[in-house]
């Protein structure tokens, strides 16, 4: 038996936060027991209200007085998050939890440190996005796999699962869309079995709420380099 932190960063997401709660409290894998750790970083349209009066879709509620963007909000779960793996879930329904026994597959049968899942490894179905996000990820991937000498094919989808013991909340130097990279790179130069699945994808457009932009790739670049020069 495992257990798995599953973390939820969520600002502003009352019009999914329910759903997604639900989701990851429906799913039932053998051997798995999973801890669901929700951070509101500071929400404004009543999501904070909402998940105070229902504390039965989590386990760990953490409310953060003002908004500290998802790097924030993330380094504080995993300070209180008890799992031996951790796996990072948006609240936006982009990614599905369904996949949760694709991601656990490699742990409970290799003993895998890291896995990750891929929206480009012929998934079960996935909503066509934009063409230049898909471009600037493959700039990022080859990057990160040029630099780390590995062969991922996807290293900033959501969904990253590693053992918790790979990392430190109190090691992280980054709170911005770079913290993904510093965190990959970090448990990646750790553990030693590292595997990749195939996941489903639903991506929201701008007028939907998407927020990164092509200016969040530089210091995600930068991060991969500096990581990997600081080993």
């Amino acid at each position: 038996m495992i257990r798995l932190s599953v973390i939820v960063p969520a600002y502003n997401e009352i019009a999914t936060i329910e759903k997604i709660l639900t989701r990851i409290r429906e799913q039932k894998i053998q051997d798995v027991e999973i801890e669901i750790v929700v951070v509101d970083d500071g929400s404004t349209d009543g999501s904070r209200e909402f998940l105070s009066e229902n504390p039965s879709l989590y386990d760990t509620l953490l409310e953060n007085p003002q908004n500290l963007g998802k790097g924030g909000a993330v380094k504080r779960a995993i300070e209180v998050s008890s799992g031996e793996y951790i796996l990072f879930q948006d609240a936006d329904l982009e990614y599905d939890p369904a996949d949760y026994g694709k991601l656990t597959f490699p742990i409970l049968n290799f003993g895998a440190d890291v896995v990750m899942g891929s929206r480009f490894l012929a998934p079960a179905w996935t909503r066509i996005f934009y063409f230049w996000h898909k471009v600037g990820n493959g700039v990022i991937t080859n990057w990160f796999n040029l630099l780390y000498n590995t062969t991922w094919t996807d290293v900033y989808s959501c969904y990253l699962m590693f053992r918790s013991n790979l990392l430190r909340a109190d090691e992280l130097q980054t709170v911005g869309w770079e913290q993904h990279a510093e965190i990959l790179g970090k448990v990646c130069l750790r553990g030693t079995r590292c595997y990749e699945v195939p996941i489903s994808y639903d991506g929201r457009s701008y007028d939907e709420g998407k927020k990164i932009r092509w200016y969040h790739m530089l210091p995600v670049l930068s991060t991969m380099m500096r990581v990997r020069l600081t080993k």
